[in-house]
């Protein structure tokens, strides 16, 4: 069964804060999203060891740190204006494009 796709309002490149599990509290910048699974890598969070052979693509083999990914609902969008995890929300402007706006500070993302 294929789970339908989710939407989103965290974005790659986008600051967050983990706002639970062993991470919380830290801050780091979103490297990817998968919608499907509901996750995101944020960067430098959640790093896991990758026990490695070496092989040809991989020359060099041994323990290999990564950032693993996270549980979307696990992040929040961090306010550059307010300095605090936000809400986002979708604002319609007057030339018709669509534009994220921080819940918080009232201030657009983009």
């Amino acid at each position: 069964m294929v789970e339908a796709l989710r939407k989103s309002r965290i974005r790659k490149g986008d600051t967050v804060v983990v706002v639970s599990g062993r991470e919380r509290g830290k801050t780091g910048k979103v490297l990817s999203v998968d919608l499907r699974a509901g996750k995101v890598v944020v960067e430098k969070l959640n790093i896991i060891k990758r026990h490695t052979k070496p092989n040809q693509k991989a020359k060099q083999g041994g323990i290999l740190e990564r950032e693993a990914p996270l549980q979307i609902s696990n992040v929040m969008f961090f306010c550059p204006v307010t300095q605090k995890p936000t809400r986002v929300g979708i604002r319609l402007l007057e030339d018709g494009r669509r534009v994220r706006f921080s819940k918080k500070s009232n201030e657009t993302v983009e």
